[in-house]
């Protein structure tokens, strides 16, 4: 089947199985590797990606399905110009990642939150990660580089 899309503000347009999930035309087809591939049930977040501004998970989706959207991967926060989107930034501040592998797809999820205005405290980004899983940083420094990237103060002085 012919699948036509914009990745990333690029055009492609490929023939494909119908049975192809999104995940591996991102990584294997496009060779857009950044989207990775945990648990491949939805249920840990890495593999998520934006699909028309939504956060969508990647192994959940077939190719097929996302024929004539707008797709954007974490390839696509950072500048053309290589400069880290201000939410990249934070995380790299706050020490939000450590190994990196769910990485990508809190910061697509955070993304989606961000453009609807959706992270207005702690609550809701704590409410956002739920739907991640991370074994290594704890959440603290996620938590503190989203709260970074919306204005909130930091949380030692929101206790004052």
């Amino acid at each position: 089947m012919r699948v036509t899309l914009h990745v990333n503000g690029r055009a492609y347009a490929r023939d494909v199985e119908d049975r192809l999930l999104l995940s591996d035309f991102l990584r294997h087809e496009l060779g857009l590797r950044g989207t990775h591939v945990g648990c491949e049930h939805g249920v840990c977040g890495a593999c998520t990606v934006l699909v028309d501004g939504a956060a969508v998970r990647s192994c959940l989706v077939l190719a097929v399905q996302v024929d004539g959207a707008a797709l954007r991967t974490v390839e696509g926060l950072a500048a053309t110009d290589g400069a880290l989107s201000p939410l990249q930034s934070a995380f790299r501040e706050h020490h939000g990642l450590q190994c990196g592998f769910c990485t990508p797809g809190i910061l697509m999820s955070a993304t989606e939150a961000l453009d609807r205005g959706e992270l207005t405290d702690r609550q809701a980004i704590n409410e956002l990660l739920s739907g991640h899983l991370c074994r290594c940083t704890g959440y603290v420094g996620i938590v503190e580089a989203i709260a970074a990237a919306v204005g909130l103060p930091p949380a030692e002085e929101q206790a004052l």
